[in-house]
């Protein structure tokens, strides 16, 4: 059965995940909303039957609050289209595209809408944009505040392209005023430019890359993102932490008031240093998959909750950037390409800790949408939006990125073995994934006009993407 927005149907469902465990449900959808739950085995006239087998959990649609999608400008890195697709493959059924690495970036207003624009024509799940804080903009992210971004990223180092330059420490602080002021967030790439090594060649091993950007560069720049927003009053998000020995400090920051939150990303999580061959460039991200005693004092601050969300940080580019210099860490693109395969990476390395799904699921769900402000996603619930994923947490899953929805066919996960697949997602009830199809699993509803929407600041969709039915 494929769903419309407008047609009638039930999921049967005998796990499905309520915010905090799992229960036995009969999620009842109409005109692509959820407008009962009820017992599983509760009759229900009027409406088509989806039954979920007994192997596999039905989730609200997942959240990315960190997806860089380069269109326009650098749409051959990735694109709406793939990106989104990627997304609906991967239970991702909202997510906030980042200001770089797009031409132009999004930091000004007609820049925004140039961004929108893209997306409305292409789009098969939600979106929402975070603005840009740069050199050129402080004193000026008003308007863009005004016209729907979720807050403002800012690098305090180089971020490696040059239309999107970084923020100096009294720079920082101005940016923390700022959005205090307008009641907006900062979200910040924390290193420390002072404690960076120098751009340029480094080899085929990663050892020199790992050692050329080291933890003290980040736990100073978490410091000083620390002292601005407690001195502002401001709300501050830490971008992809890799350095687990930042968390005593976000900790007692938190303890003092401090209104700050911070993410994670599944290569952090599941990957390490050791583990990486000499010329493997697709493992190159900023910051670095470290060793793996910080992973495993990451993975205390996702069971103790400390870290709030777990994101893809997805920033893929082309083939042949990320094998520039021939596998040298130095010159090669730094990004993990990884939007797909978010869940099941992480759910992997949990299960091997004897780690509950239940326990990370609010991490790629509430956790984000919080992050970013989003309302009304990520749970099962009356009124919400059907946006819902089915998850088979024992299927075998092998990671070719060839066969990936990505734009481009690397990625860290390759040829990894992971534990467990989606194998369907819904947006607003239309079904924008099935495994069940085959190949890449198009639904024949992403055949036709893409269904996501524009979501903006004030957490009202403000534009409908194609045929809404």
């Amino acid at each position: 059965m494929t769903a419309s927005p407008q047609s009638r149907f039930v999921v049967r469902a005998p796990r499905a995940f309520d915010g905090s465990g799992f229960v036995p449900a009969a999620v009842v959808v109409d005109e692509g909303r959820i407008v009962d739950i009820l017992a599983v085995d509760a009759p229900i006239a009027g409406a088509a039957e989806v039954a979920i087998a007994d192997d596999a959990v039905l989730l609200p649609g997942l959240v990315d609050s960190h997806v860089h999608i380069n269109e326009p400008g650098r749409t051959e890195w990735e694109g709406f289209r793939s990106a989104t697709l990627a997304a609906a493959a991967g239970g991702i059924t909202t997510l906030v595209d980042m200001p770089l690495n797009s031409v132009p970036p999004t930091t000004t207003v007609p820049a925004l809408e140039v961004k929108r624009a893209a997306a409305a024509a292409s789009a098969f799940v939600d979106v929402g944009f975070w603005g840009g804080a740069v050199p050129e903009n402080l004193g000026r992210l008003g308007p863009l505040h005004e016209a729907g971004v979720y807050g403002f990223k800012c690098f305090l180092a180089p971020s490696g392209v040059d239309e999107f330059g970084h923020l100096d420490r009294a720079q920082l602080r101005a940016a923390m005023d700022e959005v205090a002021a307008l009641g907006s967030r900062l979200i910040v790439h924390a290193e420390d430019p002072a404690l960076l090594g120098a751009d340029g060649a480094l080899g085929r091993g990663y050892e020199a890359f790992l050692a050329s950007r080291p933890a003290a560069s980040e736990a100073s720049a978490i410091d000083a993102v620390i002292a601005a927003a407690r001195a502002s009053g401001a709300r501050a998000h830490i971008l992809h932490l890799s350095d687990a020995r930042s968390l005593p400090a976000i900790r007692a920051a938190r303890a003092d008031g401090v209104a700050l939150t911070v993410e994670t990303c599944p290569h952090y999580l599941t990957l390490i240093a050791e583990d990486i061959p000499d010329g493997a460039a697709e493992f190159k991200c900023c910051p670095p998959i470290r060793e793996a005693s910080n992973r495993d004092l990451l993975w205390q601050g996702v069971v103790d909750g400390t870290i709030d969300a777990i994101v893809s940080d997805h920033s893929p580019s082309t083939v042949d950037l990320k094998r520039a210099g021939d596998g040298d860490f130095g010159l090669a693109w730094g990004g993990i390409a990884g939007l797909q395969v978010g869940l099941s990476a992480v759910w992997t390395e949990a299960h091997a800790r004897g780690i509950p799904l239940e326990t990370i699921l609010p991490l790629f769900t509430t956790g984000p949408a919080a992050v970013a402000g989003l309302s009304g996603v990520g749970r099962i619930e009356v009124g919400a939006p059907a946006h819902l994923a089915v998850f088979a947490p024992d299927d075998a899953l092998r990671i070719d990125a060839a066969a990936l929805r990505h734009r481009n066919p690397i990625s860290a996960y390759d040829g990894r073995m992971l534990r467990g697949r989606v194998r369907r997602t819904w947006l607003r009830g239309r079904s924008v994934f099935d495994s069940t199809l085959g190949g890449a699993g198009e639904a024949p509803a992403t055949r036709g006009a893409p269904g996501g929407r524009l979501r903006s600041r004030t957490d009202e969709l403000i534009g409908a993407m194609g045929d809404p039915r």
